[in-house]
């Protein structure tokens, strides 16, 4: 096995996707990952959360033969992804592993890898289904919507005003999180008040600033959800130590490494994930079936996932990892991601 991080965005990092050689040109079709390169773009490089999927991609390329290039950019902008994708399709990678900063602006990109032959598996964040042959979904978005809605809940007493600090506004994955979360609070939550969306880009300062000016513009908050790991981290860290820890709840989407110190320190009460490496491990044999020609996408096939089992294609492509999880002070001790 084989594994390549390149570091920054930009021509440099593109053209260094080329310098690993393809999947050899035996690997026929059906029942072969040996020599397959598999390119795993995450929405940017430096997030401890794709760390951790691309630890799992790597783990599932060890134990496949097969090899695992991760590139990226520095930021999480709709089309900053569109070089990568393009090098990759050039390149004639077999596989592409790609969570989507946005939904619909590199469709045209993902479209022309595939038609380049190159097998395109969505995870974490989806793209519009016809632009890739697979989405490796963590979990249900109404799991998801529903986990987040219940930490918050009882975090606050079942009342009062909560705002939401999102990745960003393209996010396909947190956008659909959102949509849902505001169904169910206007169904199931009469007595709790979305009063605001704001959104940190997934960068930690700029999630750390929404913060402030959140609880600066709203002072009767009661909580914070924010549905992406650099968001929750961020938010956590301005909590804890100004006036607001102990008065304001934060929970959302986060890793335990980033937020052990936060629950130890009472900033954070719980909240929720799965597991990223299992999403990485899962999403790369998934690519490496498609690229082998094991599977083709279409509802009702099945694949072998090595030590996560067996998993069903569904609806529109989706596979689903499972459901989330949630930390808290009795368990994140158990954790290390």
């Amino acid at each position: 096995m084989k594994f390549t991080s390149v570091l920054a965005a930009g021509t440099a990092a593109v053209l260094a996707l080329g310098l690993t050689a393809c999947g050899s040109s035996d690997d026929g079709g059906g029942g072969g990952t040996e020599d397959v390169t598999i390119t795993m773009l995450p929405k940017n490089l430096g997030n401890p959360y794709f760390e951790a999927s691309t630890a799992g991609a790597e783990e599932a390329a060890g134990e496949l033969g097969a090899t695992v290039e991760e590139v990226g950019p520095d930021t999480a902008s709709p089309d900053a992804q569109v070089p990568f994708i393009n090098t990759a399709a050039q390149q004639g990678v077999a596989a592409l592993v790609v969570s989507a900063n946005d939904p619909t602006a590199i469709g045209d990109a993902l479209q022309e890898a595939r038609d380049a032959g190159t097998k395109v598996v969505t995870f974490d964040s989806d793209t519009e289904p016809q632009f890739r042959d697979l989405f490796v979904n963590q979990a249900s978005a109404e799991g998801i919507a529903d986990k987040q809605l219940e930490l918050i809940s009882d975090q606050i007493g079942g009342e009062g005003e909560i705002a939401i600090l999102s990745a960003s506004a393209n996010a396909t994955n947190q956008n659909a999180w959102i949509a849902l979360m505001e169904e169910k609070l206007a169904s199931d939550y009469p007595d709790i008040e979305l009063v605001e969306t704001v959104y940190g880009d997934d960068d930690d300062q700029t999630s750390f600033d929404k913060t402030a000016a959140l609880l600066q513009s709203h002072p009767d908050l009661k909580g914070i959800v924010s549905p992406t790991t650099v968001g929750i981290a961020a938010a956590a860290r301005y909590v804890s130590t100004s006036e607001y820890k102990g008065k304001v709840a934060v929970t959302g989407l986060g890793t335990p490494n980033q937020m052990r110190e936060y629950v130890e320190d009472g900033t954070v009460e719980a909240f929720a994930l799965w597991n990223p490496t299992d999403l990485g491990y899962l999403a790369t044999q998934a690519a490496a079936a498609l690229a082998a020609g094991d599977i083709t996408g279409e509802e009702g096939d099945t694949f072998e996932a090595g030590r996560l089992g067996e998993f069903t294609v569904g609806a529109d492509g989706e596979v689903l990892l499972g459901e989330p999880f949630v930390f808290d002070e009795s368990n994140i001790a158990d954790f290390d991601f």
